[in-house]
């Protein structure tokens, strides 16, 4: 009996759960650390309620169900009941609910809790599998594969947020597979947490994503800072019209250094006709920002006659740029970027006039900025994360799993079992 009494005392279950036996399996082959499973049972003189509307009722049947639990030192051990069923007249057939698991759950809400915490620990599933002993599908179903049609941890979590306070959103796009796959991910900026990712960057996926945010929340946005992607734009002004769209200056950055990097290789070509190679090997030269050239990159830059190129005007012009963003009047910033919009336009050189006429078109959300001074350098930060979630596993076999793991690991969700710490 006095296992009996110490496990009751352990599991801390109370009236009417009981325990009723302790069964103690060696370790051999099939289980290398050995195995204790508890039996709990329910008195057969008590009252079944109808879990829904608490009535008592007859029983109906019993069905037998097995639980992982927390290791009894390194002893694997499980919970094995017969959890009865009730026939309401009411509600019909119902099954009564386990003090130790949520319904549904192969696992006790301790051993889920230990679960989770394993997975964000660890740099990848491989490695929480070998901590917990479970299967690659297991740790999945703790997570929240959706395949498995429970209510995991992401499903969880996600139901449990809060978006009360959402001022600030941010849409961008992660690579997902190979090539042009990628996914679409919304962010909040001031909670620096993803909020929802969609397969592709369309239209379509930009709504998806928008549809994750409850309508009272979504009115409340102030702005959304994102790209010049049109897919984005439309869906965002149907779905937050209010919000003013503010164009990341990283993404403006990355355009205008698309144009310079144009300019250095038409130029590169014809001096190497020429047999000059004076631009050989400076690409990095003219895309890194001066603050961070190493000495000798600077070195380099200085020996070279950047007024006589192209790819310095150029450079100048896309440089020049950069005090756009320091503005905090919108009448001050429309005057420097018409300035600046005519001296680009008037350079001859067609991938910075493509490039300043592509701002110009987009002039509005970069104004935006004088208002709302946010970018998506969080989400930049996230990204990162989200890359280094795919290169822990290696890439992974569907959209699903990779949206749940960022989830997961970016929602800044409460993951855990009712009532467990978290």
């Amino acid at each position: 009996m006095r296992d009996i009494e110490l496990y009751q005392k352990l599991l801390g279950f109370t009236a009417p759960w009981r325990v009723t036996a302790v069964a103690v399996q060696e370790a051999s082959g099939d289980t290398p650390l050995g195995e204790i499973t508890v039996r709990v049972g329910w008195p057969p003189d008590v009252p079944l309620h109808c879990p829904e509307c608490e009535a008592v009722v007859p029983g109906y049947d019993t069905r037998p169900r097995r639980w992982r639990h927390l290791n009894t030192m390194q002893w694997k051990t499980f919970i094995e009941a017969d959890v009865p069923r009730v026939n309401c007249l009411k509600c019909g057939v119902k099954q009564v609910p386990v003090a130790w698991a949520e319904d549904g759950s192969r696992f006790t809400e301790l051993f889920e809790a230990y679960a989770i915490q394993v997975l964000q620990a660890v740099r990848s599933k491989v490695q929480a599998q070998w901590l917990t002993a479970l299967s690659w599908d297991q740790v999945d179903r703790v997570m929240g594969h959706a395949a498995h049609n429970v209510e995991r941890a992401v499903t969880r979590g996600v139901a449990r947020r809060s978006l009360e306070g959402l001022r600030y959103a941010g849409l961008d796009e992660k690579s997902f597979g190979k090539g042009h796959d990628y996914v679409s991910v919304l962010h909040d900026l001031e909670g620096r947490r993803v909020l929802e990712v969609v397969p592709e960057r369309t239209r379509e996926a930009a709504n998806t994503l928008w549809a994750a945010i409850p309508e009272p929340q979504r009115q409340a946005i102030d702005a959304v800072a994102m790209d010049m992607w049109v897919p984005y734009l439309e869906a965002t002004r149907v779905a937050a019209p209010q919000a003013l769209i503010v164009h990341d200056k990283f993404h403006c950055a990355k355009e205008l250094n698309k144009a310079v990097d144009l300019v250095r290789r038409r130029e590169h070509r014809e001096l190497q006709a020429q047999g000059e190679k004076t631009l050989t090997k400076t690409r990095y030269l003219w895309l890194k920002n001066p603050l961070n050239w190493t000495d000798r990159q600077r070195e380099r830059f200085q020996a070279i006659k950047v007024d006589a190129l192209n790819v310095g005007r150029a450079w100048a012009i896309k440089e020049a740029f950069s005090d756009f963003w320091d503005y905090r009047y919108t009448g001050s910033a429309n005057k420097f970027f018409d300035r600046w919009y005519f001296w680009a336009t008037h350079s001859r050189l067609a991938p910075i006039i493509a490039a300043a006429k592509t701002l110009k078109r987009h002039l509005p959300g970069l104004l935006a900025y004088t208002k709302h001074r946010i970018t998506n350098a969080a989400a930049e930060g996230m990204n990162a994360q989200i890359q280094l979630l795919k290169a822990n596993a290696r890439g992974y076999r569907n959209f699903t799993q990779y949206r749940i793991a960022i989830l997961f690991h970016c929602g800044k969700l409460d993951l855990y079992p009712a009532g467990r710490p978290s």
